[in-house]
């Protein structure tokens, strides 16, 4: 059973940084990619980066580029989500995301990311 397990979230000032976790467990991560979508009051599920388990190929946002950075432990089967210079508008519940291509996604239950102004 694959089960992704989220930290990291918490409260921080505009500026500031912020680094998630996630650890995947159940599956062998081969072709996979890994990520992290957010969802902030009112609006929809956005995603925010992704990094491919085999290659490391990585993906982002344009709202996020030059600020977040994603990356994989492969030993610890485990997604990193480096947030720095924080905005107002990053806050959101940050929700970790395993796309096994051409099957499914499974998700995290979400940390909270508030960045106070």
């Amino acid at each position: 059973q694959v089960q992704l397990v989220e930290s990291g979230g918490g409260l921080v000032q505009t500026g500031g940084s912020l680094t998630l976790s996630c650890a995947a467990s159940g599956r062998t991560l081969g072709n996979d990619a890994l990520g992290w979508f957010r969802q902030a009051p009112g609006k929809e599920r956005e995603v925010v980066a992704a990094i491919n388990w085999s290659g490391g190929n990585t993906y982002y946002t344009d709202s996020v580029k030059g600020r977040f950075i994603i990356s994989r432990d492969n030993a610890k089967n485990t997604v990193y989500l480096q947030m720095n210079s924080l905005k107002p508008e990053d806050t959101a519940v940050y929700y970790c995301d395993l796309n096994i291509p051409g099957l499914r996604h499974y998700w995290g239950q979400g940390t909270q990311v508030t960045v106070s102004s």
